[in-house]
């Protein structure tokens, strides 16, 4: 089977690579650097699997800038551009996506278009009111930053949605779902079949309930702060109850990355017209947390406060929309110099932050240091480290 990925990002890249076990995938993007790397078998994102898959299996994979050609033999086209939530409209940017339905339907209108880039729920059937009944499918991606292969080789599940009552994109559906098993390594994976405005509201109401397990710990983290408790003991003591659990628990300075963010803000924009308590003040709560932090770091009365990483959590290149980046503009907001120690940056500087390469001039430089995600080779400044990661996980 020909399958074409357009979007070579964490979810367009590790779905190439999972397809290209045991099929033909060419891998679309916009980017020359990132078609060159995985045309040599290099991963232009930090991912253990892909970087491993790239270099040591056997795939029938190859990258490329010109979509038009290999639209002509493509059995499924898989859409993982990025949709970044628009403050102004309040809604997804999905330019990009109709970009590529666009020329998919001028060069082969026959082939089946996968969407997996994140999008408002109701986007897809609004496609088909325009573009009329062509082969449209939703599949959201349950994907972890850094592990994004991995999560599609042992999926939690498949979900794909099919327009309502077309029977052959149901079946077309199926046919998806089976490629992705066919994919992965873990064999009892739940499969669901949806419509696909039920299979968008998936995604964006499971991102939002992470973001409220997130800002639930992190309040109460808050709370343990201020009144001088013991955090750790107080999340252990509620994980053992086992309807709560221990996962997803680790406190921080709040959500980000690439989709907890957008995804509730949009799931929010979808409630404009719903009565909601809930889905508002988790987004609210994800500021609060941010001043919180932000007054914490100010009682040290710091002169310099040096950012350990930028990125959101361990074993990630990713650092857009992260929290601490939230965090220094309220610092800096206050007059406060704020340098940054991140590798993955080679400019000598990040939003008028110097960035300082070398991390023991960096561990001199800064009064206090702040880690959303403590790292031991801290250990000889720990004096001045301020973070929550109680569990140091994650």
């Amino acid at each position: 089977m020909n399958i074409i990925v357009a979007g070579i990002g964490y979810v367009g890249l590790s779905n190439a690579v999972l397809l290209s076990q045991h099929h033909k995938v060419f891998a679309y993007d916009i980017s020359e650097t990132r078609v060159e790397l995985v045309n040599r078998r290099k991963s232009p994102i930090q991912d253990i699997e892909i970087e491993d898959y790239l270099e040591h299996r056997q795939l029938n994979l190859n990258a490329g800038t010109d979509l038009k050609e290999a639209l002509k033999s493509a059995d499924y086209i898989i859409i993982a551009t990025p949709t970044n939530y628009d403050p102004e409209k309040n809604y997804f940017d999905t330019s990009s996506v109709e970009a590529v339905i666009t020329q998919v339907l001028e060069e082969n209108p026959e082939t089946t278009i996968v969407i997996k880039s994140t999008v408002p729920v109701g986007y897809t059937s609004k496609l088909i009111e325009k573009y009329g009944e062509h082969n449209f499918l939703f599949s959201p991606e349950f994907l972890r930053e850094g592990r994004a292969l991995y999560d599609n080789l042992y999926p939690s599940r498949i979900v794909v949605g099919a327009p309502k009552g077309n029977v052959l994109l149901h079946e077309k559906a199926k046919e998806f779902a089976g490629l992705l098993k066919e994919g992965a390594i873990k064999e009892e994976i739940p499969v669901l079949i949806t419509d696909t405005t039920e299979a968008e509201a998936v995604k964006l109401f499971a991102n939002t309930y992470l973001a409220l397990r997130v800002a639930y710990f992190n309040e109460l983290d808050t709370y343990a702060e201020s009144k001088g408790l013991d955090t750790r003991q107080i999340i252990e003591g509620i994980g053992l109850d086992p309807r709560i659990g221990n996962h997803y628990n680790n406190p921080s300075f709040g959500y980000g990355g690439y989709c907890l963010p957008k995804d509730t803000k949009q799931l929010l924009a979808n409630y404009n017209d719903v009565p909601n308590d809930i889905m508002g003040a988790i987004v609210e709560a994800n500021r609060t947390r941010k001043d919180f932090i932000a007054s914490q770091i100010m009682k040290r009365n710091p002169h310099t406060v040096g950012v350990y990483r930028l990125t959101m959590k361990a074993d990630s290149d990713n650092f857009r929309q992260s929290s601490i980046q939230g965090v220094m503009k309220r610092l800096k907001g206050e007059g406060i110099r704020v340098v940054v120690y991140e590798p993955t940056i080679k400019e000598k500087e990040f939003y008028h932050s110097e960035v300082i390469q070398d991390l023991e001039k960096f561990k001199e430089t800064a009064d206090v240091i702040i880690a959303n995600r403590y790292d031991k080779i801290l250990d000889s400044v720990k004096e001045k480290v301020y973070t929550r990661d109680i569990f140091y996980r994650d």
